[in-house]
């Protein structure tokens, strides 16, 4: 059994998916860092990028967006032979200054700006329609052959010579009147689309998403058998409208307790476990996982677990078990792009099939795409996913300001090098003394060293007294040079 938490009554929309009672899927958006995937912009193409067979479309805002040939609306509507126009720049379709309509497909991450589209699906009940498309299609689930092909013909004698049109498996039961009026509907909504745009004399939005709705909402539509509880009134009706027919029908409960509903059903500690470095196997083994901006790596350790007398066996039974985690942990996290899974090292080529048998078949529960590349020499998993949005922990984590992202200070014997070295330049300065503010384990390096001290102090011809410096992290600062008697005095003060 399905259930879906919904907390859309604070400004950070979070929704949870358990099964069995186990979270499954989480997904977070705060104020700000809502998802831009799906809305419309009337852009400018700022460069041309013949290299990349791209251009850089300039959307109003501060990052361009990225626009790949084969994602033209102009390279879609060419009649010209597939192999033709492969073989042709990205220049032969658009040029610089052109204004074009496109959205999102991916948002913008770290130092680069979002992925666009020009193609335009629009979503009927029966159709889907496409102004570029130049195909027909007929959803797989449509049988017997006599109505596909029925069906086909129909689309060829309803579309333009650049439109494309896909019958969803409700046109089965839709008569032909009613399936070319929604095409008509559909036409319409990008006629729509299309004069917004043309209104527009500078880059900029004409068509914004709300993310956490639709993202519920297609959550929803793929669940035949959920238990739904949200904290929201209008929210329940929004979610009433939109699935009052159907197999979703199913009641929607309101939350009307004063707790929180994440805390009333205990997902507020799955939201910090699903932010931590280390997870925790039901055998005692153990996950780290590291997220840099290039890549994921994963290392499975044995931790607590000791398995039977064989080590082969051992390490197969953990990795199985850390590949069904891992598949969930990428699902939770929403971590996207390359991964690197570093399992416990199997000497036999059997065992490692069977892990990866093990992690495909916990990938094909994910709606997102993967790709599992199988072992390295060096016995390292490669794994792609594709990435859509910031995964949860570059949502709601920031770089430590302490350590500035690198997840390391440096030592207070570190920092008293550098202080030297600084000190050394003053040398022989006509100064009687130097004031210096440090952390209390940079200053012990050299109060508590007196041989040390006296050595420096020798060879920069001047006292050094110390201050006390409040920092997270060792530092110091060269405050004042002046005489021995004053600096005393301050230093206490």
């Amino acid at each position: 059994m399905n259930r879906l938490i919904i907390d859309a009554a604070a400004s950070e929309k979070r929704f949870a998916l358990l099964e069995n009672n186990k979270l499954i899927k989480l997904s977070i958006i705060q104020p700000g860092q809502e998802s831009q995937v799906g809305n419309v912009f009337a852009g400018t193409v700022e460069k041309v990028l013949p290299g990349m067979n791209a251009v850089f479309v300039n959307l109003g805002g501060e990052k361009n967006g990225l626009l790949h040939r084969d994602k033209l609306a102009a390279y879609a509507a060419s009649s010209e032979p597939l192999e033709v126009k492969r073989n042709k720049s990205v220049g032969s379709f658009v040029h610089q200054g052109e204004k074009l309509l496109v959205k999102i497909e991916k948002d913008a991450a770290g130092s680069k700006g979002p992925r666009l589209t020009g193609l335009f699906e629009f979503q009927g009940k029966n159709i889907i329609y496409m102004p570029t498309g130049n195909t027909v299609a007929v959803s797989k689930k449509i049988q017997p052959d006599l109505m596909r092909s029925s069906l086909r013909e129909l689309g060829y004698s309803l579309k333009t010579a650049n439109e494309g049109l896909i019958f969803r498996t409700e046109s089965e039961e839709s008569s032909e009147i009613t399936i070319k009026e929604e095409l008509e509907k559909l036409r319409s909504d990008y006629q729509v689309l299309l004069k917004k745009g043309a209104a527009l004399k500078k880059p900029g939005i004409i068509e914004v998403k709300d993310p956490f709705f639709e993202e519920v909402s297609a959550e929803l539509s793929k669940l035949t058998e959920c238990e739904v509880l949200v904290n929201d009134l209008k929210f329940k009706q929004r979610l009433e409208k939109s699935f009052q027919t159907g197999e979703n029908q199913a009641g929607i409960t309101l939350h009307t307790s004063l707790e929180n509903i994440f805390a009333a059903f205990q997902l507020e500690a799955e939201v910090d476990k699903a932010l931590t470095r280390v997870i925790w196997l039901e055998s005692g083994a153990f996950l780290i996982i590291d997220e840099t901006e290039a890549l994921t790596i994963i290392d499975v350790n044995t931790g607590k677990f000791s398995g039977s007398t064989n080590l082969e066996d051992t390490a197969v039974k953990t990795n199985r078990e850390a590949a069904n985690e891992i598949a969930r942990q990428l699902k939770l996290r929403d971590v996207g792009g390359i991964i690197l899974v570093d399992f416990i090292d199997m000497k036999e080529n059997a065992s490692r099939q069977k892990v990866l048998a093990q992690m495909e078949a916990a990938l094909r529960l994910d709606e997102r795409k993967t790709k599992v590349i199988g072992f390295t020499p060096l016995g390292i998993l490669q794994i792609t996913r594709a990435k859509t949005k910031p995964s949860l922990s570059e949502a709601m984590m920031e770089s430590c300001q302490v350590c500035k992202g690198n997840g390391k200070v440096l030592t207070s014997g570190t920092v008293a090098g550098k202080l030297e070295r600084e000190l050394m330049e003053h040398s022989r300065a006509d100064h009687e003394a130097v004031l210096v503010a440090a952390t209390t384990g940079v200053a012990e390096v050299f109060t508590g060293a007196a041989e040390r001290k006296k050595r420096l102090e020798s060879a920069l011809g001047f006292k050094l007294i110390f201050s006390v410096l409040d920092s997270p992290r060792p530092a110091y600062e060269i405050r004042l040079f002046g005489s021995e008697k004053e600096l005393a005095v301050k230093a206490i003060t």
